[in-house]
């Protein structure tokens, strides 16, 4: 379904109903990676939509949202969420970030809206500055539309190889985004600096870090991430890379449906 927030549309997955009765479970507002869309989730989703309402939208500029001039920064992204929830009315939910969607994630939760009960960070994008090399960063900006590029990318970000199917959406993501949102996030995004914002958090958080991520290691998500998030908790999954909810997806389900069912505690 399309729905519009903060002046676009954004094209969500929009999974089971929050009913809003008392003991209901919350929503869980799943946000994707770069190079993502909502079909990042579908693993994941699958496995939790019979016991939670699932509401996963491509972020603008990704997927299936139309692209926009501007509007691609960390706050504009909170933006799009906040009002896509709002449009949605969600009562109850646990914000779900991935990479790019975890800052994102990150900043919506620093602002502690109405209904938000708990946050899950998956490898996510650090508050501060993304650790990005310049020649990585340099090679991913050249990489826009280029399939092998691509390729090597989605290969290089997983401990072992994607199921052939699995695979072949991942890389069509990638190459059906924009390349207002590709750039921007590159550019600008990933070098934001938020971690004023850690202090704002209060809910409770799991950081999930991959074992064989790198740069993003479970060492610089502890020191980057948990660490600056007073109600934050952080597990690994030792056998996935930084594409957990493609790479990870039974283990992941696992963790973000108890920390969810136990409204975050």
């Amino acid at each position: 379904m399309r729905v519009a927030t903060n002046g676009t549309t954004l094209d969500v997955d929009v999974r089971g109903v929050d009913t809003g009765r008392a003991g209901a479970p919350p929503a869980l507002v799943f946000l994707h990676f770069f190079g993502g869309s909502s079909g990042t989730w579908a693993e994941v989703a699958g496995r939790l939509e019979d016991d939670f309402p699932c509401v996963i939208p491509s972020l603008r500029g990704w997927g299936g949202s139309p692209a926009t001039p501007a509007g691609y920064t960390v706050a504009d992204m909170a933006d799009d969420v906040a009002g896509l929830i709002e449009a949605l009315g969600l009562r109850r939910y646990v914000l779900v970030g991935h990479s790019m969607g975890g800052k994102a994630a990150f900043a919506l939760a620093a602002r502690r809206p109405a209904g938000l009960v708990a946050l899950v960070l998956v490898a996510p994008s650090p508050p501060s500055p993304e650790p990005i090399a310049d020649a990585e960063r340099a090679r991913l900006l050249a990489s826009f539309g280029d399939r092998a590029a691509v390729e090597e990318t989605v290969r290089g970000i997983t401990a072992a190889p994607l199921a052939p199917v699995l695979f072949e959406h991942t890389v069509a993501d990638a190459l059906c985004a924009s390349r207002p949102a590709w750039n921007a996030w590159l550019n600008a995004g990933s070098r934001e600096d938020l971690t004023h914002l850690a202090p704002r958090v209060a809910v409770p958080t799991l950081v999930v870090a991959g074992g064989t991520d790198a740069p993003l290691t479970p060492a610089v998500l502890e020191r980057t991430v948990t660490a600056r998030i007073a109600s934050a908790r952080q597990t690994v999954i030792e056998e996935a890379g930084h594409g957990l909810p493609l790479e990870a997806a039974d283990a992941l389900a696992g963790l973000i449906r108890a920390h969810a069912a136990g409204g975050g505690a």
